[in-house]
């Protein structure tokens, strides 16, 4: 039962991060477009826990904890460029 659990959820979140990349791709506005990287990460980062869990590896979960600090650090300085013009004060 879980083996079907894991390949619903990992369709669902593929499937998510194909919108969020259209989105990131068609975004009518670069507010949109950030909003739609981040969430990609955060799919990108239920995928890779899914896939430890179903393989049973925790070098996976480790692995999604430092895409999640690098996807966080990006944003934050994606942000700030769109507010200030410039990422080093």
């Amino acid at each position: 039962m879980i083996t079907y659990a894991l390949a619903f959820a990992l369709v669902c979140f593929g499937l998510g991060l194909i919108l969020n990349l259209w989105r990131l791709i068609l975004g009518p506005t670069v507010a949109d477009r950030v909003l739609a990287l981040d969430t990609m990460v955060v799919n990108v980062i239920a995928i890779i826990v899914l896939y430890g869990i179903q393989t049973g590896l925790g070098i996976n979960f480790e692995a999604a904890m430092l895409f999640a600090m690098t996807g966080f650090v990006g944003t934050v300085a994606f942000c700030k460029f769109l507010l200030r013009g410039s990422v080093i004060e």
